[in-house]
């Protein structure tokens, strides 16, 4: 197994184009877990760790930039406030070793359904900078990000560099179920970003499909229903939990059952969107 070591951006893309099968490392939380079980054995792996540029965040434009290898202790405690959704879901992940060394650059790359950060991206609708040496830079919406189970829109050829998230202009929750309350893989979670000056709330589905996902029809349901200077309608809650159920498409695994996981989804769903609103409406009142 060959061992690249780029120093920089470029040469790490140049690395990529020529060998566009490397896996890129930088925590190495996922990858050598796979490599440890023998789950894959890449034929190089692309060590980014000494890519300075991927540890920096910025705020341009009114957009947080957010280079690809962040750690996830890093989210919490410096962007928890502009990004509190995506912060919630990374105190979530592992242990604190691996928040001190995972990023949500990593989750994105390995694209596992399971991933705690792509529930909140989705909700929040970030966008993913990736860049090769041949096309450059594209800008991809998270929604567009995921396209099969472990697998996303990167070309082989194609490195993550950062994501670009808006500050949150309302309330984001997220929640998860796992078989314990630490250091577990999701059974199924969910994210809701409420975006009072669209009007609309965003949601995102994790570890209940091929992909992540959002629950788009209830969403639009949302946005032709909701009363943004009342409380909740609780039959409003009901429906809104319903299709985030139904937009879900789980399995039967180890972790759980497929009805497990549709129901938990709803719950979830009622919950978050309840935590949300309540919080809200209380800063409308203060």
């Amino acid at each position: 197994m060959d061992f690249l070591r780029p120093t920089t951006w470029e040469e790490a893309l140049a690395a990529k184009a020529e060998q566009p099968e490397a896996v890129p490392i930088q925590g190495g939380t996922d990858v050598m877990v796979e490599i440890n079980f023998d789950v894959r054995r890449p034929p190089a792996l692309l060590d980014l760790n000494q890519v300075a540029e991927l540890l920096e965040w910025s705020l341009e434009d009114g957009t947080y930039r957010v280079g690809a290898a962040v750690p996830y202790t890093r989210i919490i405690e410096e962007l928890g406030g502009p990004l509190p959704g995506l912060a919630q879901a990374s105190r979530t992940v592992g242990s604190p070793q691996i928040r001190n060394r995972g990023s949500v650059g990593g989750n994105l790359g390995a694209a596992s359904p399971a991933g705690d950060s792509h529930p909140p991206l989705l909700a929040a609708d970030a966008v993913i900078e990736v860049e090769s040496r041949a096309r450059g830079v594209r800008m991809i919406p998270a929604s567009g990000f995921y396209v099969g189970v472990k697998r996303s829109a990167l070309q082989p050829d194609e490195l993550i560099r950062a994501f670009h998230h808006k500050p949150a202009t309302g309330p984001q929750y997220f929640s998860k179920v796992g078989t314990r309350n630490a250091m577990v893989i999701a059974v199924c979670s969910f994210a809701v970003a409420l975006h009072p000056d669209e009007r609309r709330i965003g949601t995102g589905i994790g570890s209940a499909a091929p992909t992540p996902r959002r629950a788009v029809e209830a969403e639009e349901f949302l946005r032709g229903e909701l009363d943004w200077d009342a409380p909740l309608d609780p039959a409003l809650l009901r429906r809104f939990a319903e299709l985030c159920s139904q937009a879900a498409s789980p399995i039967d695994d180890v972790r759980g059952t497929a009805g497990y996981r549709r129901h938990a989804i709803g719950v979830m769903a009622r919950r978050t969107l309840t935590w949300a609103w309540n919080d809200y409406l209380g800063r409308r009142a203060a």
